[in-house]
């Protein structure tokens, strides 16, 4: 009977929609034991029961970057669940549920979430902009941060992910945040399709707190997972934010599962963040860990002969008299802001004051900065970060105990007194409880030795010299 087949199949489309939709509930608690609470709340529960047509099941996403997800990961075990239930499936169909009326029509197909770029807004907040003169071209490279710089243009090719993630770190002012604009902007030029995010902990954390706030999680989620490279700066910020912290956990995970490259920077070490989760340092250290180590004498001084020729541009009538260079590559060492910082103040006052830049002029226009870089460095403040950095007494430190855990920091602590003053071994024996020279010497010694082969060693002192020089 004409008609009569049509009307069956609508018939039967119905009756498998309804069965789905009754056997939603069931099916939804049954996924709840195999997924877990969190995976269920996130991904689970905001799914809604549509029409079965030639054994497609439809299932309703809140967004695009849901239904991608939730295929990739869950639609084996739906489908389990659905034919289970009785229902004829198979496969699945996920529609944003904005297409709800369409009962009947295919899932389109889904476009790829679209994150912003390196200097766009998302309505979560501005990401950093990209200073242009931090670029690759602008970066004096020298043996303190050759591996960091090397490694950054490796991953600034945008070729395979080798290393995952490149994480960054150092004091202030060695050059991290250089590299990390360097990186993002080398990587926009030579592929402009992909999504390059760049952004600061703090507005990491900032946004996601306002996605808490504004119940957009899975805005946020697809912003953040969506991504072909996500960069993130001063990463020590998330430090003690329980929630940020499993938030950026989850979003690492996603991103590497993804193949998707990360880099990070930190003004120390992973394992040296306080208030760090252990799986969150563990994650981060996973790739490759490079450290910018302080600039020496050569790389100071390479430096400021390559922001001369950016000052002449500006002040074009002016010279820099011999030896000018030399000496504040001596004498200012504290980190490279600083360095740039008297250049430039030299340059303007030079000009203001319509003198050559000699070395009278540096001296006057300088003392402030030259008086800061002769800051004596005391063995009782020396004494004061090693206990602190190894979280024993002061006391303990400088008692008469044997204990290796007080006397490896005793030792450090020796060796940076001798490094770092101009006390002889005999005053800073007597500083040690009243020890001979001979042992000072010994735990020195004992020290320069650890340093080649003891890594942790080489990385206490490394932090505890930056820190007392800052």
């Amino acid at each position: 009977m004409p008609g009569a087949t049509p009307g069956g199949e609508l018939g039967h489309k119905l009756g498998q929609q309804k069965m789905l939709k009754e056997h939603w509930g069931d099916i939804s608690q049954k996924l709840l034991k195999t997924v877990g609470q969190n995976n269920h709340t996130t991904w689970i529960a905001p799914l809604k029961a549509g029409p079965v047509d030639q054994k497609i099941a439809t299932l309703y996403v809140p967004t695009t970057f849901s239904g991608n997800y939730i295929s990739q990961n869950f639609s084996d075990l739906i489908l389990h669940e659905i034919n289970a239930s009785g229902i004829e499936a198979s496969r699945l169909s996920f529609v944003l549920s904005s297409q709800a009326e369409d009962s009947f029509k295919p899932a389109p197909a889904a476009p790829k979430p679209q994150a912003p770029k390196a200097d766009q807004s998302d309505g979560l907040g501005a990401t950093t902009q990209l200073d242009k003169r931090f670029s690759f071209d602008t970066f004096v490279v020298g043996k303190p941060n050759e591996l960091a710089h090397a490694a950054a243009r490796r991953v600034a090719e945008g070729g395979p992910v080798t290393f995952n993630p490149l994480f960054l770190y150092g004091g202030v002012g060695l050059g991290k945040t250089h590299l990390m604009h360097a990186i993002a902007q080398e990587l926009r030029a030579r592929k402009p399709e992909i999504n390059v995010l760049y952004l600061s902990a703090e507005q990491f954390m900032y946004r996601f707190v306002q996605a808490l706030r504004d119940r957009k999680m899975m805005d946020f989620k697809e912003i953040f997972r969506s991504v072909d490279v996500l960069m993130v700066d001063d990463v020590q910020f998330i430090a003690g934010k329980d929630s940020t912290q499993e938030e950026f956990f989850h979003t690492f995970n996603a991103l590497v599962d993804q193949h998707k490259q990360i880099i990070i920077s930190a003004d120390r070490a992973p394992g040296e963040i306080k208030d760090l989760e252990e799986r969150v340092k563990s994650r981060l250290q996973c790739g490759l860990v490079v450290d910018l180590h302080p600039t020496d004498y050569e790389l100071r001084l390479g430096i400021l002969q390559s922001k001369v020729e950016a000052q002449r541009e500006t002040y074009p009538g002016l010279d820099v008299a011999e030896g000018v260079l030399e000496f504040m590559a001596h004498r200012i060492t504290s980190n490279v802001r600083v360095l740039e910082g008297a250049l430039t103040r030299l340059f303007a006052f030079a000009s203001l004051v319509g003198r050559p830049i000699d070395m009278d002029l540096t001296q006057d226009c300088l003392s402030d900065v030259l008086r800061e870089s002769e800051r004596k460095i005391t063995v009782e403040e020396i004494q004061r970060k090693v206990s602190e950095h190894y979280n024993i007494r002061l006391s303990d430190m400088i008692g008469p105990k044997r204990l290796r855990s007080y006397a490896r920091p005793r030792q450090v602590a020796m060796y940076l007194c001798k490094q770092m003053t101009t006390r002889s071994l005999p005053e800073i024996g007597r500083r040690f409880g009243g020890r001979d020279h001979t042992t000072v010497m010994h735990g020195v010694r004992r020290i320069e030795e650890l340093k080649q082969s003891d890594s942790q060693i080489a990385e206490d002192i490394e932090l505890l010299s930056r820190a007392l020089k800052t």
